[in-house]
């Protein structure tokens, strides 16, 4: 491999780091909030991304807890999917990238990304029809806004987590005829 492909591929897992390190401060900060939300309901306007739902809380607190849940959810996912991208560029050999490891961690991605991706979708459709009866959760799309994107991607790297796993297959039937 060149020194220009080597140096690019330790950019993108240091770029793997910092993303993974951002995603699990605002994980942590979304469950602080949460449990700041189950003791002192009154502060949850101050918290984290001024994620102020408390109009929604004092309407319904299983609609809050409920929408709570899908931010929680997501947020999880996203930092273990970075988790599971910076595990596989640490234990890759580059100069053997086909194996049965990353393939497995590939299939891995995918899955995270595409949970992602329809959770996602799912939590924007239900907050959407929440706006049509009277809760207005405005600022809530940051965490939803790119489902599309997500399902797009999971597909595509499950895609290629299948080709892998072929690839691998004939492989191994290759070093087992020579």
């Amino acid at each position: 491999m060149s020194k220009t492909n080597n140096f690019v591929f330790w950019g993108l897992y240091a770029i793997a780091w910092l993303i993974f390190v951002g995603l699990s401060i605002e994980t942590g900060a979304i469950i602080v909030n949460f449990f700041f939300s189950l003791y002192n309901p009154e502060i949850i306007q101050n918290l984290y991304q001024k994620l102020d739902l408390m109009a929604m809380y004092n309407d319904s607190k299983l609609t809050f807890y409920g929408v709570y849940s899908f931010i929680l959810i997501i947020s999880i996912l996203k930092a273990f999917l970075f988790y599971a991208v910076i595990h596989l560029m640490h234990k890759m050999d580059l100069s053997k990238p086909f194996n049965t490891f990353v393939a497995k961690q590939i299939l891995l991605i995918s899955y995270f990304t595409l949970s992602i991706g329809i959770l996602s979708h799912i939590a924007r459709q239900i907050v959407k029809s929440l706006m049509h009866h009277g809760f207005v959760p405005d600022n809530l799309n940051q965490f939803w806004a790119d489902s599309g994107a997500f399902i797009l991607m999971g597909g595509v790297i499950y895609i290629i987590a299948i080709i892998f796993k072929k690839g691998i297959d004939i492989q191994n039937e290759n070093d087992l005829t020579v």
